[in-house]
């Protein structure tokens, strides 16, 4: 390690064994050493200074988390359009394979990435969770206060705790924000009924008790709410996820889980899908490209068959709406630029491969630039943008990334269970929607703003990504504008517009609905989770002023009986941010238990050496890796990104300055060039 520390731990208590590690100020002085072992690292390095650095600014306090974990147990014939509906409807439980070969590649479900539990990690299966979930009736209906009376109304909730309040972030963009929706997309999506249910009726009102559909959890308006003095909105509509019980799906625990329907792995499964068949349907099968639509010389996704379904908002069924390897990829306009950019990556990687390569088939360039683009992402992912969440510190000592020497790092314990855990899903990941911001600047290679889009007036219609030059200037804009600062403070845009229908006042509220989806997954409570990670349990109210503040303590007597009775997803948005970090102490103790489970259960993950079997990467090849940054696929997939800052997460300052993409590293895929022609690697795949 190159900082100084100071441990001091008390062991948790569950069946997680998590350690609290209160680290001592990192200060510039106080760092003893900085090793240049090779140019690869020398540039990671810099990203690694710059955030001590910084960091230093506000005498930082790291909390580290040492983790034991046990593992928990838990084409043909289609047409395109068939293939496209499937993706959205076709829900079933995954069913363990009878064989797993030895593949160098992984499955595109995420079947047989664990040879002994071959369903660990695979789409349409249970997510992981920390604690025993906690329903009202013991069974799958919703938690209930201590006393047995209801717990405050979702939309009660998000009134008084949500406001907005506009405080940006002195350090971080909003490409962090939004790097970090396309890791939760890649990570998670819940089951839902093949067609929507309505708990409300068409006006917004609440329905009787005996007409409400079975899977109704509506969100319910109070009296002065804003939405219902203007409309007389009184219901909000929300279906609760499809479980194991629903599905007849087996469960180890024997309680009601929640399933997602992609894999739980980061391996871009919202580029290239979470199976076979949805995979073909996005794949060209020449020269291993993936499927595009070619507008104005620009390569787009494919257009969706059904516009009116993917793009509910569109004004014709001939604007621009894409399909990918996830659903969600229309939702936002930035989301979109990200998930072209992943998808002109690989589309750019196969064709310097089939150049170097010229008597690889279709299937090696495919596969061969599927690996490495899954690489470059889980290196980013670790490397430039999981240190800025939850801290440098945290993350070396709780071996979520390790110092690079050169070699293969080699973690991979097959007693890990890669799952998603519900409590980073349903929860710790939805406390950054406090990040988003609501107007999304449009700025010119100057970086000179140049107007913005409301985010509400384009919901699921990314034809603003393709209009002029938008699709550079979202991007310059993605990078330079502020996110907004960690806290509980979310924009309007969200709570009272999010997916507002064209023309209407008001949309849904997405913290109303965090709070509704937390018990619906029947998650324990913000105490249980303390006890969890260390931190005592509070008796009182007044326990919790250890991590949060007084005014927000006072308010959740406000709005809940007993602390115990306080939401998971609640209380961890009101903590405290630990210095050095972008969380709560309850939320990044379960942030960084997710993600050493995501790189410790993943026997395809990029440092992984496997030269016996040909799945993992030549040392050559993984150092090149090693040496890329979002920037770098930013100055390869954008359209005139002449110049950007070295790490875009991180707002343009001195040590962060713009600089000519000359200058940015860059992966030299030579050392993927065959020098004997001999068997295709696509005979090992499945």
């Amino acid at each position: 390690m190159f900082y100084s520390e100071v441990e001091i731990g008390q062991k948790a208590k569950g069946r997680v064994g998590i350690m609290f590690t209160f680290l001592g100020a990192i200060k510039p002085h106080s760092i003893r050493r900085i090793k240049i072992v090779n140019m690869q690292s020398y540039f990671y390095l810099g990203f690694i200074v710059i955030l001590l650095f910084s960091a230093s600014n506000s005498h930082p306090e790291f909390i580290n988390f040492i983790t034991e974990a046990e593992p928990t147990n838990f084409l043909d014939g289609f047409s395109i359009q068939e293939l496209e509906e499937q993706q959205n409807t076709d829900v079933q439980c995954a069913q363990s394979p009878e064989f797993c070969p030895a593949a160098i590649y992984r499955s595109y479900d995420g079947s047989c990435n664990n040879l002994k539990n071959p369903t660990w990690g695979a789409s349409q299966t249970p997510y992981g969770r920390l604690l025993p979930p906690k329903y009202g009736d013991g069974i799958s209906s919703a938690a209930l206060a201590k006393s047995g009376n209801e717990l405050p109304w979702p939309r009660s909730i998000s009134l008084l705790l949500y406001p907005e309040v506009k405080i940006e972030d002195p350090k971080f963009t909003l490409a962090a924000m939004q790097f970090g929706q396309i890791i939760a997309h890649d990570m998670s999506l819940i089951a839902e009924p093949n067609t929507a249910t309505q708990c409300c009726t068409q006006d917004g009102q609440p329905l009787q008790a005996n007409q409400l559909p079975a899977g109704c959890f509506p969100i319910l308006l109070p009296e002065g709410d804003p939405q219902r003095q203007v409309t007389n909105t009184k219901c909000l509509n929300f279906g609760r996820t499809l479980t194991t019980r629903d599905l007849n799906c087996p469960s180890a625990s024997g309680a009601t889980d929640q399933v997602t329907i992609i894999t739980h792995f980061l391996d871009l499964s919202n580029v290239y899908g979470s199976n076979a068949q949805v995979n073909q349907m996005l794949r060209e099968f020449n020269r291993g490209r993936l499927r595009v639509a070619q507008r104005n010389h620009r390569e787009w996704p494919p257009q969706a068959n059904n516009v009116s379904q993917s793009c509910p908002f569109a004004r014709s069924t001939t604007e621009a709406c894409y399909m990918a390897g996830d659903v969600r990829v229309n939702q936002n306009p930035q989301l979109a630029v990200l998930q072209i950019i992943f998808l002109r990556e690989h589309n750019r990687l196969a064709q310097i491969l089939s150049e170097l390569n010229p008597h690889w088939d279709d299937e090696t360039i495919f596969q061969e630039a599927r690996k490495i683009n899954i690489a470059m992402y889980q290196h980013i992912t670790y490397y430039e943008w999981l240190p800025i969440f939850i801290g440098v510190t945290n993350s070396y000592n709780n071996k979520i990334i390790f110092e690079s020497k050169g070699g293969f790092v080699n973690d991979y314990n097959p007693k890990v269970n890669p799952a998603t855990l519900n409590e980073h899903a349903t929860s710790t990941s939805r406390f950054y929607h406090s990040l988003i911001v609501g107007f999304l600047d449009l700025l010119s290679k100057q970086r000179q703003v140049l107007g913005n889009i409301r985010l509400s007036d384009w919901f699921n219609r990314p034809t603003v990504v393709e209009s002029g030059d938008n699709f550079d200037q979202l991007t310059r804009g993605m990078i330079t504008q502020p996110e907004s600062k960690a806290n509980q403070f979310v924009d309007k845009e969200v709570t009272q517009h999010l997916f507002r229908p064209p023309g209407q006042p008001f949309g849904r509220d997405l913290k109303a609905a965090d709070v509704a989806r937390n018990r619906d997954h029947g998650l324990s409570s913000y105490n249980d989770y303390r006890v969890l990670c260390g931190l005592p349990k509070a008796h009182s109210f007044d326990d919790f002023l250890d991590t949060i503040p007084k005014e927000n303590v006072e308010k959740l007597t406000l709005l809940y009986e007993d602390p115990d009775d306080v939401d998971l997803t609640v209380g961890s948005s009101l903590e405290k941010i630990v210095p050095g970090t972008l969380a709560g102490p309850v939320n990044l103790c379960i942030f960084t238990e997710q993600f050493y489970r995501s790189r410790a259960g993943d026997r395809y993950f990029y440092e992984n050496g496997s030269p016996n079997t040909g799945a993992g990467f030549t040392l050559d090849q993984l150092n090149e890796i090693r040496k890329v940054t979002m920037a770098r696929l930013l100055c390869d997939n954008g359209h005139n990104l002449a110049k950007l800052q070295p790490f875009i997460f991180l707002r343009i300052s001195f040590s962060n300055q713009l600089t000519s993409c000359d200058n940015i590293p860059s992966v030299n895929l030579l050392h993927w060039k065959e020098e004997k022609l001999g068997t295709s690697n696509a005979d090992h795949f499945f």
